[in-house]
């Protein structure tokens, strides 16, 4: 057998559209080159993937992918394509990264995205202006976060036996008021998880009986009873049911006006997706794993869809985020990205939530790492990244930080080194 015949290329090249520039007409003040593409890991709740653009100036670009290892070893392997490039040709690089890698599939997103991040970082700081203004100018000068609160305590509780203690209306309750109290006046928490004595129930028919739908109900009526009607209270079903239980459990959510229901079924299942959307008065929220802007544009057209919650460091980077605000804005639809990330992400996400007409608010996941707020320095600026549930967005140049370069040591992964 001939196993060179079956080997994965590694790029698919075009070569009637190639993308590089052998030539610059620029300015020398804009003629930037791309001299390296850093990558680390940051070991916080989840693996933050760190990207870093050097350039021949003084100045470089921080960004973020998700999926952290995973992302930074495919940001290892494309980078070269920008390598000798100019920085202030992001959209073009995006482009060259997709032809090259059109079956990079979702790893290969994320690792793009925080590529185009740091880019525009970068070319933020050389024409010293926040990246906000390079996408347009500002709506607002703060966002405002919705914190992602889990099921109220460890994600591994049900792996380690104490569904039955921990997924509680008291538990939800008792984290309900701590993030109140915290200053935020927006939170969600995730409803499908398992309930008291579920463990003999046949999860893969991804229905429920109206036990499992009475407890889930149980577990909202405890949280708005500890923390009223005047928070914003989201749900998260991580896309765990089928189109009747969603209804059914929907329905029965109706009464405690909720902000949003989050993935009640698939979002690749338009269908699907569509008669739970119709059906119910709360809003339906989707997209964290919808990485390009045409599928949302099938969604939003579809009516699948009432939020649209694209993440911000694995769809494509800020000027795809902005297409996709810019669709959603077409149907009257608001944009709450999701997001699981350091404060760069959040950053950046706040950059971009400051530039459109249509923002809700962004995801905060970071209330179990003491020192997330302590992770990024503001440039030219005191005070932390997050205050009372929202972001001041940064007014210096690029994203408005930097990366504290002793934190980043301190909780790099065994296999980073680190590069600030």
């Amino acid at each position: 057998m001939d196993e060179e015949a079956y080997k994965v290329p590694d790029e698919v090249s075009v070569p009637w559209r190639d993308l590089r520039m052998d030539e610059s007409r620029r300015p020398p003040e804009r003629d930037v080159v791309i001299t390296d593409v850093r990558t680390m890991t940051i070991s916080g709740n989840y693996p933050w993937g760190i990207v870093k653009v050097e350039t021949d100036t003084d100045h470089y670009g921080i960004g973020e992918a998700f999926h952290g290892h995973e992302a930074v070893d495919v940001v290892n392997r494309i980078s070269r394509h920008v390598i000798g490039e100019n920085p202030l040709d992001i959209d073009r690089l995006m482009e060259l990264l997709e032809q090259r890698y059109t079956g990079a599939g979702y790893i290969g997103k994320a690792a793009m995205t925080g590529i185009e991040i740091a880019l525009w970082d970068l070319k933020g700081k050389l024409f010293d202006v926040p990246v906000y203004e390079l996408l347009g100018g500002k709506y607002r000068s703060s966002v405002q976060t919705y914190c992602d609160t889990h099921a109220g305590e460890s994600v591994g509780a049900a792996l380690d036996g104490d569904a039955d203690t921990v997924y509680t209306p008291e538990s939800y309750a008792k984290a309900a008021r701590e993030v109140v109290d915290d200053g935020f006046g927006s939170l969600k928490f995730d409803l499908d998880v398992p309930m008291p004595g579920e463990d003999d129930e046949d999860v893969a028919s991804r229905r429920l009986d109206n036990r499992a739908i009475n407890h889930k109900v149980s577990l909202v009526e405890a949280v708005r009873d500890e923390i009223g009607y005047d928070v914003d209270l989201g749900v998260d079903l991580h896309w765990n049911f089928t189109v009747e239980t969603a209804i059914r459990l929907g329905k029965k959510l109706e009464r405690f006006d909720l902000a949003f229901i989050e993935d009640p079924v698939p979002p690749g299942k338009l269908g699907a997706q569509q008669r739970v959307t119709e059906a119910l008065d709360t809003p339906v929220l989707t997209g964290e794993n919808v990485v390009d802007v045409g599928r949302f544009n099938e969604l939003v057209s579809a009516g699948a869809l009432d939020i649209a919650a694209p993440d911000v460091n694995k769809c494509g980077g800020l000027l795809d985020l902005h297409r996709i605000a810019t669709v959603c804005d077409l149907h009257g639809v608001p944009l709450a990205p999701h997001n699981l990330s350091s404060p760069v992400g959040v950053v950046a996400g706040a950059h971009l939530g400051a530039a459109i007409p249509n923002f809700m608010s962004i995801e905060f996941r970071g209330r179990d790492v003491p020192w997330w707020n302590d992770l990024v320095i503001r440039t030219g600026e005191r005070g932390p990244i997050l205050s009372n549930g929202s972001v001041a967005v940064p007014e210096g140049p690029g994203l408005g930080i930097d990366i504290d370069a002793q934190l980043a040591d301190e909780y790099k992964t065994a296999d980073s080194e680190l590069i600030f």
